[in-house]
C-alpha cells in the first residue's frame, strides 16, 4: 500500500525534527519478495522479528489500509538531463489509474529545474494530472530534486489529514542545485508520513564528477582533519552548533545512540550519491532505473501491483527514547526471501 507511518530525521540541525507518535505506536509497512521477484503474502507477525536501537519489540500484525483515501503528488524533473525525458511521461492514464486503485483520491503534478513549480493543484480528476503529465514544457538548466521533493511534501501537508501520502517522482539520480539540505530532506519524508517511489534516469557526466573522490559532498570525505571533536573543518550543519557536533561524536562511541546516529550518517551519504534511489530507501518505497517510456511502464506497473501486498507491522517502543531510532526487519527461517521496510524514525521528547 501507499503508505508510510514513521519517520526518520537527524539531530545535527538547530531544530530536531520529530515524529509525534501520540498513541506511541510505529507503523511499519514491509514488502516481502522471493529471490526471483515475486511478491510474498502468507506471512503472520510471527514471521518477523525487528529491533528498535537494537533492542528486540513485540510485533503485530495490522489490516492492510489499501482502501484508505489517497493523496498523490507526481514530482517530474522537467529541466537538466529531465528535458530529454518529457515525453517518456505521455499516455499514462490507465498506468496510473491502476497505481491508484478505486479508492477516494487526490492527485497533483509538480513540475521542477532549478526551482518547483505546481502545475496542477490537488484535484480528484486523475485525468487533469495524467493530461498535464502529456503536455509538460522543458524547463531550465538545474536538477534540484530535494527541493522538489520538499515542495511536494509542503502541499501534502494540506490534504486531509486521513489521507495517505505518497510521491511519484520522476528524475535523474543525483541532486543539483537543491537549497533543501540533507538533514531536512530526511526530516519532511518522516514528519509527514510520506511514501516515496522513485524512477531515476542516468545522471549527467557533470554531476558524476561532483561526487568523484575528493570533491566537496563525496560519501567518503574523512571529517575533521583533527579528529571528529575538532571544529577545524567539521560538517557545514555544525556551524554555530558545536554543542551538537559534541554530543554526535559521543553518540558515535555507545550504543544504541551509536545505531541511530550511523543509520542517520549513512542516509545523509545515500542521498549525496544517488538521491532518487535514497529517498526511496527512506521511506521504505522502491527505486526503479528507467531509459526510456517503455521502461518507465514496466516500473509503474510493478509498483501498482506492489503497493497493495505491503505488511503493516506495528510496535510500542520499549524504551520509547525520545530521539532518533534505528530499525532493523527480519524474516524468521525464511533466508530464500528478501524484504525492504523503512529503516528508522525519531520520537519527539514530548512522547512517553
Amino acid at each position: 500500500m501507499l503508505v508510510a507511518i514513521a519517520g526518520f530525521a537527524q539531530q545535527m540541525e538547530p531544530n530536531p525534527p520529530t515524529l509525534k507518535v501520540q498513541t506511541n505506536v510505529v507503523l511499519v509497512p514491509t514488502l516481502v519478495k522471493s529471490k526471483q521477484g515475486a511478491v510474498v503474502f502468507d506471512l503472520t507477525a510471527a514471521d518477523f522479528s525487528l529491533t528498535d536501537n537494537g533492542i528486540p519489540q513485540q510485533l503485530t500484525l495490522d489490516p492492510d489500509t489499501d482502501s484508505e483515501p489517497l493523496a498523490l503528488a507526481i514530482c517530474v524533473e522537467t529541466g537538466g538531463a529531465g528535458a530529454k525525458h518529457i515525453e517518456d511521461y505521455e499516455h499514462l492514464d490507465a498506468i496510473i489509474g491502476a497505481l491508484i486503485g478505486g479508492v477516494e483520491h487526490r492527485v497533483a503534478v509538480i513540475g521542477f529545474d532549478s526551482t518547483p513549480h505546481l502545475l496542477v493543484p490537488f484535484t480528484p480528476e486523475t485525468a487533469q494530472a495524467t493530461l498535464k503529465l502529456s503536455s509538460l514544457n522543458k524547463g531550465g538548466p538545474g536538477a534540484a530534486i530535494l527541493d522538489g521533493v520538499a515542495f511536494a511534501v509542503a502541499q501534502l501537508r494540506n490534504q486531509p489529514s486521513n489521507y495517505r501520502r505518497a510521491i511519484l517522482l520522476f528524475s535523474e539520480t543525483i541532486d543539483q542545485g537543491s537549497n533543501t539540505s540533507l538533514g531536512e530532506a530526511l526530516r519532511l519524508l518522516g514528519d509527514t508520513n510520506t511514501a516515496l517511489y522513485s524512477f531515476g534516469f542516468s545522471s549527467t557526466k557533470a554531476a558524476l564528477a561532483h561526487l568523484a573522490p575528493g570533491t566537496e559532498g563525496h560519501p567518503s570525505e574523512p571529517g575533521p582533519p583533527h579528529g571528529c571533536f575538532s571544529r577545524e573543518g567539521a560538517d557545514a550543519e555544525y556551524d554555530g552548533h558545536y554543542s551538537r557536533q559534541v554530543l554526535d561524536c559521543l553518540t558515535l562511541l555507545a550504543p544504541p545512540l551509536r545505531l541511530a546516529q550511523m543509520a542517520y550518517l549513512t542516509a545523509r551519504n545515500g542521498l549525496r550519491t544517488n538521491t532518487a534511489a535514497s529517498l526511496a530507501e527512506l521511506t521504505g518505497g522502491e527505486f526503479f532505473r528507467f531509459s526510456n517510456a517503455k521502461d518507465l511502464r514496466q516500473g509503474l506497473i510493478a509498483v501498482s501491483h506492489d503497493v497493495l501486498q505491503y505488511y503493516v507491522l506495528s510496535f510500542r517502543p520499549t524504551p520509547p527514547t525520545p530521539g532518533p531510532h534505528s530499525l532493523h526487519v527480519e524474516i524468521r527461517n525464511r533466508q530464500q526471501l528478501t524484504l525492504q521496510s523503512r529503516i528508522g524514525y525519531w520520537i519527539d521528547d514530548s512522547v512517553r
